[in-house]
């Protein structure tokens, strides 16, 4: 258990962090530069970085054949009801505002800001004030009609 609560702190640290630091932090992780990316994009790299070294990392031959599987699945959105597309663990990033937005999927639903919410069109609601998609909000399905 201490090395789950140590890698959600870890993880959890990385949304708070200036751009300075998610380059330091990058630097350390991987011994290189990374220049010219988006915080957004620096945080979700580093994330998998760190969750990488904590809990293994896949075979290049189960991620060529993930990759070619998702290559030939739908278009459509990832279930937020748990049918099997979403696992709990799952984290949803995506900037708002110039904020960072961070969900977890859990049994029950779906964490942000330790609250617990039945579905990300829920939460996307509470970030904008407005009616969206969830799946759409954090980037799961097209713009396309």
């Amino acid at each position: 258990m201490v090395r789950a609560d140590k890698l959600r702190t870890q993880l959890t640290a990385l949304e708070t962090m200036s751009p300075a630091e998610l380059q330091l932090s990058w630097s350390g992780l991987s011994g290189r530069d990374l220049p010219h990316a988006s915080p957004s994009l620096l945080r979700h790299l580093i994330a998998r970085r760190i969750q990488e070294k904590a809990l293994g990392k896949l075979a290049t031959q189960v991620e060529r054949e993930l990759d070619r599987l998702g290559g030939k699945m739908s278009s459509e959105a990832p279930s937020s009801r748990g049918q099997g597309l979403v696992l709990p663990g799952t984290r949803f990033i995506r900037e708002w505002n110039g904020k960072t937005i961070a969900v977890t999927a859990i049994e029950r639903g779906f964490e942000w800001n330790n609250e617990i919410y039945r579905s990300l069109s829920e939460i996307a609601r509470a970030v904008t004030g407005a009616h969206w998609s969830g799946p759409r909000f954090f980037g799961l399905t097209s713009n396309r009609a």
